[in-house]
């Protein structure tokens, strides 16, 4: 059976089965193999696009991050922000949150309809700074471990927790903060190997990762999964960095919304993600026109489509005349064709 065939084959069913509670932290303590993760992506990583990554070998996807103040007091907010479904599973919610009062109140409010909260440490966009969210935890190291603990102390192994950090200048500091989350009991951690002020366009600093998961170790915390994130932009890049740091994950964010299908091995994004996405667009919906029109840009452009086509898609202002564009300028198959979604290279419709 072909690597497509296989990646057919494992199409959902519709209707779609119940959905049922899957344990990540099970996933990430499997020793038989690196789980595959797909990071909170701000506004892009929602529902459609999270169904087309896990049909790609994608083991665990979260969401992006929601904020908890507005989430936790205002109805809108939870409409707009969180979609989910039976298929939707392992499914990790991102939290942005400054006091343990919100977050207990937002983990109350998800628990039912996720398998594992995270709390975002990493953002490092000035304003969710100023506010005391995303990277301003790793500096209120005290707060972060005290929700941590909350949390917790209430739900126990009912909720997975998990922290996603960013690293200090001091390796050190990072260390002795992980080691504070875990002895409160977070169930994994994800490092990403940057600091607050590192361009995304510099390396990621493998070394700190490494020191750290070895500190941690060296703490008597063997237990506790660590996963890598940073620059995971192909799978010779999953295989260095799960190789180089000995982490239990590797979380891919730039790498898959350019190319869904990273973690079967496609080094450049397959038609059949085109197809595939298309589906879940239709399916789900909920997500804004300028969103799926750039989640197209991203697959297209790492397919090397001609700039021509790219700018001339860019120009189109709805959903039904991007579908008439697809229609006009490739054999863009739909869920009941045959040959959906096993097409790799571009079918360019050849005109008259």
């Amino acid at each position: 059976m072909s690597k497509h065939e296989e990646i057919t084959n494992r199409r959902y069913p519709i209707p779609p089965p119940p959905r049922r509670k899957v344990d990540p932290l099970l996933m990430l303590k499997d020793n038989t193999k690196i789980t595959t993760i797909a990071g909170p992506m701000v506004r892009y990583s929602k529902l459609p696009f999270r169904q087309l990554v896990r049909q790609y070998h994608c083991d665990i996807v979260y969401t992006p991050m929601i904020l908890a103040r507005e989430f936790v007091r205002n109805g809108h907010a939870r409409i707009s922000d969180f979609s989910t479904c039976q298929l939707d599973t392992p499914l990790i919610v991102q939290v942005g949150v400054n006091n343990v009062s919100d977050l207990l109140k937002f983990v109350e409010m998800v628990a039912p309809f996720v398998d594992a909260v995270g709390i975002n440490c990493g953002c490092p966009i000035k304003e969710q700074i100023r506010e005391g969210i995303g990277c301003a935890l790793i500096y209120n190291e005290e707060l972060l471990i005290e929700m941590v603990k909350e949390v917790k102390l209430k739900w126990k192994d009912q909720i997975r927790l998990e922290t996603k950090i960013r690293i200090h200048d001091d390796w050190d500091r990072s260390l002795k903060l992980c080691v504070g989350l875990c002895e409160v009991g977070v169930d994994w951690i994800t490092i990403h190997g940057r600091t607050r002020t590192t361009r995304s366009s510099q390396p990621v600093n493998l070394d700190a990762i490494k020191y750290i998961i070895e500190g941690i170790r060296k703490a008597g915390f063997e237990d506790i999964p660590i996963v890598a994130n940073g620059d995971c932009f192909t799978m010779k890049d999953f295989k260095k960095i799960a190789e180089y740091t000995k982490c239990q994950g590797v979380m891919a964010v730039r790498g898959l919304l350019n190319n869904p299908a990273l973690f079967s091995g496609y080094d450049i994004c397959p038609w059949s993600c085109i197809e595939n996405f298309w589906y879940w667009v239709i399916e789900f919906g909920g997500i804004p026109y300028q969103l799926i029109q750039h989640h197209f840009y991203c697959m297209l452009e790492n397919m090397n489509l001609k700039k021509k086509l790219l700018n001339e898609m860019m120009e189109i202002k709805s959903l039904v005349q991007l579908m008439d564009w697809f229609d006009d300028n490739f054999e863009l198959k739909r869920y009941n064709n045959i040959g959906f979604g096993q097409s790799i290279e571009i079918p360019y419709r050849i005109k008259d």
